[in-house]
C-alpha cells in the first residue's frame, strides 16, 4: 500500500453499475464488483467488491442485503456509494490524512444535474481532495487514444452494464450522442425471461449472465455451443436443469439489441455528413463490457453500415482515460460537466 507521504495522486474512476475501476497514469489499480453487504437490523457494512457479490444468493435476504448503489448507470444509494467509493480510495492511497487523491470520475452521457452532483458529493466525502467529472464516451475516447483533439469525426459506442452510450466526438467536444438506460444486466434479464417463457424453468441472474459469457453471441455462430444451467420448475418449484444452445441465446438477445442499434443509428442521424465520411474511413470504436459478447462487432457493423471493432483494453479504457483527462484539463474542461 503506498505510504500516505506520497504526493496526493490523480485517479481516474470508472463507477459502473456492474464494475468500478480506479486508475492512475501507471494503469488500472482497482477492478471490483460495484457491491456492498450489509446487514439489515444494524445498517452496518459488512463486505465489499467481489465479497460482497459472492454473497448474492446464498445469505438470508432478511439478514444480509447484498446492495447494487448504482442503477442504470447513476447513482440510486448516496450512502452506499460513498462508503463503497471510500473503501475503494483507501485500498489506492492509504489513510489519506495528508495527501488526498484528486478523481475524475466518469458519469454517462446527459445525466442530470442531481444525478452529476451526487456523483460529485459522494467522491468528496469518500475522501477525495478535488472532483471532477467526464462524460464516459469521451473517458473511451481517451482511454482508447482517439485523435479526438482533431477536427474529425470520431465514434465510440459504450456497452455498460447498466447503459449504453454512442457518441460522435470531434475537437474534445460531443457533437452527438445518445444514452439508452439499457445495458448488460437487460441482455441477462432477456435471457433469463426466454428460458422461463420457453422452458418453464426460472432461472438466477449469475446463470443468465454464465450463459451470455459463455455460449452467448449477438450473430449466429459457425459453432454451436451448448450450457445446461440450473434452475427452479415454474410449477413444481423443484430444482430442474436446462440445457441452452448458443442460437438460443442469440434469439434471446435479439430484442435488447435491436434497442442498441437503434440508439446508434440515432447518433448517426444528428451527426454532419463531413464527420461520418470520417468515422466511415476511420470505423466505430467498441469499449465496455458488453462489447466483449461475440459477434457484437459483427452485429453492429452489418447494421450501421459502417465498420465497427472491438478496442484492445474494452474494459479498463473509462478508467484509463479518466486518468488521462488530468494532463488535458485545460483543453478539455469547457466540455465537461458541471459540478
Amino acid at each position: 500500500m503506498p505510504s500516505v507521504l506520497s504526493v496526493s495522486k490523480e485517479l481516474g474512476i470508472d463507477l459502473g453499475t456492474i464494475q468500478t475501476r480506479i486508475a492512475d497514469n501507471t494503469g488500472v489499480l482497482v477492478d471490483e464488483p460495484t457491491v456492498v453487504a450489509l446487514i439489515i437490523a444494524e445498517q452496518k457494512i459488512v463486505e465489499f467488491g467481489k465479497a460482497a457479490r459472492d454473497m448474492q444468493g446464498r445469505v438470508l435476504p432478511e439478514d444480509i442485503e447484498v446492495a447494487h448503489p448504482l442503477q442504470m448507470g447513476v447513482v440510486a444509494d448516496y450512502d452506499i456509494t460513498e462508503a463503497l467509493l471510500h473503501y475503494l480510495l483507501q485500498r489506492v492511497s492509504g489513510p489519506m490524512r495528508f495527501f488526498r487523491p484528486r478523481a475524475m470520475v466518469s458519469v454517462p452521457y446527459g445525466v442530470t444535474s442531481v444525478e452529476s452532483r451526487a456523483v460529485h458529493e459522494a467522491a468528496l466525502q469518500a475522501g477525495c481532495r478535488d472532483a471532477y467529472l467526464i462524460q464516459q464516451p469521451m473517458a473511451a475516447a481517451l482511454g482508447v487514444g482517439l485523435p479526438i483533439g482533431s477536427p474529425s469525426g470520431n465514434m465510440v459506442i459504450c456497452l455498460g452494464g447498466g447503459a449504453t452510450q454512442a457518441a460522435v466526438i470531434s475537437m474534445y467536444s460531443i457533437v452527438s450522442a445518445e444514452t439508452l438506460r439499457s445495458g448488460g444486466l437487460q441482455l441477462d434479464e432477456a435471457i433469463a425471461a426466454y428460458v422461463r417463457r420457453k422452458y418453464g424453468v426460472v432461472i438466477s441472474q449469475a446463470a443468465a449472465e454464465q450463459l451470455k459469457v459463455k455460449i452467448g453471441a449477438a450473430v449466429p455462430q459457425d459453432r454451436e455451443e451448448s450450457l445446461e444451467v440450473q434452475g427452479q420448475d415454474q410449477v413444481s418449484g423443484l430444482p430442474r436443469p436446462v440445457t441452452l444452445t448458443t442460437g438460443e441465446v442469440v434469439e434471446a438477445l435479439e430484442e435488447p439489441l435491436r434497442l442498441v442499434i437503434e440508439t446508434c443509428r440515432h447518433v448517426l442521424e444528428k451527426t454532419p455528413p463531413e464527420l461520418v465520411s470520417d468515422i466511415i474511413d476511420r470505423g466505430v470504436a467498441l469499449c465496455g463490457g458488453g462489447a466483449l459478447l461475440r459477434g457484437m462487432d459483427r452485429l453492429l457493423t452489418k447494421a450501421l453500415g459502417i465498420p465497427a471493432y472491438l478496442v484492445d483494453n474494452p474494459t479498463t479504457c473509462v478508467a484509463e482515460g479518466a486518468a488521462r483527462a488530468f494532463g488535458m484539463y485545460a483543453v478539455l474542461k469547457r466540455n465537461l460537466p458541471p459540478v
